[in-house]
């Protein structure tokens, strides 16, 4: 959420309820990264480290927040019933659904470009430390998609963005990555996913097998011409796509 800027407008949502208000409370209070509203027994973490000396660390939920990560009188302010802690537990389809249907607009449309990308099933607080690889780059690509066109045109490499995608969330992916091409920019990906692969303007087939056995040339051109190559494990697979 951090990087579609979208945390920014909900903190400050939140800022402007009356409640917020009569507490003059500011868009930080509803941060757990700095001092203010965040819980300062376990500094905004919802868990403590107890240090082992000759074993791993033990984590236990935080006994004056509950896990909740904010003080309680911050957790009194409320938007249509759901608090900051109930906001950063949401998914982001679920968001997106809330926060259309409260026409805040703003930051539906924000967190519209994660939904895009196949992640709506991410919730807004949880930590990027969490995310696979192929999670993370499709934050950083809805991050860009968020800012819309830009003058500068970039070429965008990805590795295996499809790991862990169901079929529709890939067809979500396509439509993000046609979007970056109708702006002008260009994209290079390295995948095994054969949906991905048919979609492809132009194909580079290295093998045939893995490590030292790999890395040669096989074909180059597109998903049509390589199904005819014999010399492809791709090639068949390919095939039976493109029927």
């Amino acid at each position: 959420m951090t990087y579609v800027k979208a945390f920014d407008d909900i903190r400050t949502l939140f800022a402007s309820e009356k409640l917020a208000k009569i507490r003059n409370y500011q868009p930080k209070h509803f941060s757990f990264n700095v001092e203010g509203g965040r819980c300062e027994v376990c500094k905004g973490d919802g868990e403590v480290t107890i240090e082992m000396q000759f074993m791993a660390d033990v984590h236990l939920e935080c006994e004056a927040c509950k896990g909740k990560r904010f003080k309680k009188e911050v957790l009194q302010v409320t938007f249509q019933g759901k608090s900051i802690n109930d906001i950063l537990n949401s998914t982001i389809d679920d968001a997106v659904t809330f926060f259309t249907k409260h026409k805040e607009t703003r930051i539906a449309k924000k967190l519209k470009p994660l939904q895009d990308v196949g992640l709506g099933y991410v919730t807004l607080g949880q930590s990027s430390s969490t995310l696979s690889g192929g999670e993370a780059q499709r934050i950083k690509l809805a991050s860009f998609l968020v800012k819309g066109t830009r003058q500068d045109k970039s070429l965008f490499i990805f590795d295996e963005p499809t790991t862990g995608l169901h079929f529709h969330d890939i067809k979500k992916l396509l439509k993000s990555f046609n979007a970056l091409i109708e702006n002008g920019h260009s994209i290079i990906v390295i995948e095994h996913n054969i949906d991905l692969i048919k979609c492809a303007d132009y194909v580079i087939d290295l093998g045939k097998e893995g490590g030292k056995l790999g890395g040669e040339l096989i074909f180059q051109g597109t998903p049509e011409e390589l199904i005819k190559c014999k010399n492809s494990y791709t090639a068949p697979y390919l095939a039976e796509k493109l029927k």
